[in-house]
């Protein structure tokens, strides 16, 4: 079994994830403020260190500024549809995922206009095109910081400098890049960072949150009402954060999973982990380019990336699906095909409708698995 769909979710989690969510299941089940005993503080302490271990992560100092939800889709919408009111307008690029995209088509229906600033075959992004864009009425700029298909890195510190000399709020998209570059709140100008647990961040399924700044909360209006532990005397959501975006029971085994999974990435360090995935990076396309008439989308180089790389093998005449499926069923590698919800950044990077094969490396994986990958595909493309 080898497995390259780490664009996906993360597989193996970091050591002790299993181990940490059952063992809160099955000795400390209890919810946090709303029991009145040590378990449940002892909880609470646990779901506090957390925020504590994801300030570290994104460079932030109060841990009450991280709010958690069920996934970086469920974030996205809070912090887009929360903020933005008919007449509002947005700038997000051409190489958005459908968590950015679904929620703005939705809202148009509403009286919100978008705009895309359009990225080049390659995936990458002029920041000039985003300012070109900007109207009186542009209220949120939103942008993925790598894309999901073919890996390129987008240039969020300067979009960020544009959004804060204009006065416009700044919204990342931290899916593909939390747990293995670097994220800074405070020098990227970002008002809020969503996220996800269980891709880069190396956590269970069903966890992940937002990193907001103080003055943009109190412009978000929460989009799930319900009781908190707190202020129960009042029909009215709480003001104070994180109360403010999380209502009702908290995901707490996926949040213990999350919290030994930080510990584990904080310890191994984000460089190393970025330097050893992109080592198999290089590695795969020096022989994917081996490949006759297999076309490598976005860039095919190691400048500006991260290490997923997607293959589109309709040039040798054969189809992406198939490829993918012969991968899994013949030599046991597991990839992803399609339109990895992001049709928009397809057509950017000329891969519409035929899609790709998509190999996303985890630093767990190995040089032989790569070579043994490689082999597979230079004999299904000999047929």
């Amino acid at each position: 079994m080898i497995y390259f769909d780490n664009g996906s979710t993360s597989f193996p989690k970091a050591p002790g994830v299993g181990e940490a969510m059952a063992n809160l299941l099955e000795t400390a089940g209890f919810n946090i403020n709303r029991g009145g005993y040590e378990g449940a503080y002892e909880v609470a302490d646990m779901v506090l260190d957390t925020r504590e271990l994801l300030c570290k992560l994104f460079d932030w100092e109060d841990p009450k500024n991280v709010a958690f939800t069920g996934n970086v889709t469920q974030s996205l919408n809070y912090l887009i549809k929360g903020f933005l009111r008919p007449g509002d307008h947005v700038v997000v690029s051409s190489m958005e995922h459908n968590a950015v995209m679904r929620p703005l088509n939705q809202l148009a229906e509403e009286g919100i206009a978008f705009d895309a600033a359009q990225a080049d075959p390659q995936g990458r992004l002029d920041p000039a095109r985003v300012e070109a864009l900007i109207r009186p009425e542009t209220r949120l700029v939103v942008m993925t910081h790598a894309s999901n298909i073919c890996g390129t890195i987008l240039p969020i510190e300067a979009v960020g400098r544009i959004c804060r000399a204009r006065g416009i709020r700044f919204v990342i998209d931290a899916a593909q890049t939390a747990g293995i570059l670097p994220l800074s709140m405070q020098t990227l100008g970002a008002d809020a960072i969503a996220f996800t647990g269980h891709k880069g961040l190396l956590g269970p399924q069903g966890i992940g949150g937002l990193v907001i700044r103080d003055d943009f909360a109190q412009e978000v209006r929460p989009l799930i009402s319900g009781g908190t532990g707190s202020v129960s005397d009042t029909e009215l959501m709480p003001a104070f954060l994180p109360d403010r975006f999380e209502s009702g029971t908290l995901n707490l085994p996926g949040i213990a999973g999350l919290n030994t999974a930080l510990r584990y990435l904080l310890d191994t360090g984000l460089e190393a982990i970025y330097k050893k995935e992109m080592s198999l990076c290089s590695r795969f396309l020096a022989g994917a380019r081996q490949l006759k008439n297999v076309r490598i989308a976005g860039i095919d180089g190691l400048e500006g990336r991260v290490a997923t790389v997607s293959l589109d093998f309709t040039h040798a005449g054969l189809d992406n699906a198939a490829v993918s499926f012969q991968l899994d069923s013949d030599y046991g590698i597991m990839t992803r095909c399609g339109m990895h919800c992001a049709p928009r950044a397809h057509k950017t990077l000329h891969t519409f409708p035929q899609g790709t094969v998509r190999f996303a490396f985890g630093h767990r994986n190995t040089e032989q698995e790569v070579d043994t990958c490689l082999e597979a595909l230079s004999t299904i493309c000999r047929g």
